[in-house]
């Protein structure tokens, strides 16, 4: 029995491609087009808990940042593209990505202060591909260095290797500090004491 080889699309081909009217939402890994299922109750509550606190912190700090309901993540020079959960821009540098005022698509670690993602049934993509792409090696020049990543695991997906054992909701933290990324993981009532930064 032979099995096709599916075909892989440029990072341009992804976004002449994707429908307008998205009923179904897409994101595009290493060139090949993936559904993204269709989030349940609870993960659009902890995604919309997050941009109602994020956003007014924001508002409290005076900070130059706002939440888009739709951009493109593109990890420079890939043929990859993500719509975060929650993603946070730096209007101050949008000035410097080439795509953004067209296409709405941003690709410079400076623009994003922030990415979520909210873990569900396709955990490995945010634990293993995102990660690598949004934060891993930030020295490298085709790594973003996206200066806080945040792995929201509310319903303990993931798998043990990264949450524990036993199992058990998880908030990974991945900070940007001296050119490498330091992870705090938060589980039940941990406080945060200060760790995440994202408008410090």
């Amino acid at each position: 029995m032979t099995q096709a080889i599916p075909k892989l699309v440029t990072f341009e081909e992804f976004v002449d491609w994707l429908p307008e009217n998205r009923g179904v939402r897409y994101e595009l890994h290493n060139g090949q087009i993936v559904e993204i299922a269709q989030p349940v109750g609870e993960h659009e509550e902890v995604k919309g808990f997050l941009g109602i606190e994020i956003s007014v912190e924001i508002q409290r700090l005076g900070l130059p940042y706002f939440m888009p309901n739709q951009a493109i993540v593109r990890p420079p020079e890939k043929d990859s593209g993500y719509f975060p959960d929650v993603l946070v821009l730096n209007r101050a540098n949008l000035a410097n990505e080439q795509l953004w005022k067209k296409q709405s698509i941003v690709s410079l670690g400076a623009s994003i202060p922030l990415a979520i993602e909210v873990v569900s049934t396709n955990w490995r993509d945010d634990y293993y591909i995102k990660y690598a792409d949004y934060v891993r090696v930030a020295s490298r020049r085709e790594e973003m260095g996206i200066p806080e990543y945040w792995i929201v695991d509310y319903a303990a997906l993931g798998g043990s290797n990264f949450i524990g054992n036993p199992k058990q909701p998880t908030i990974s933290v991945c900070n940007l500090i001296d050119g490498e990324y330091q992870i705090t993981q938060f589980r039940d009532s941990d406080a945060c004491g200060g760790k995440l930064r994202i408008v410090s």
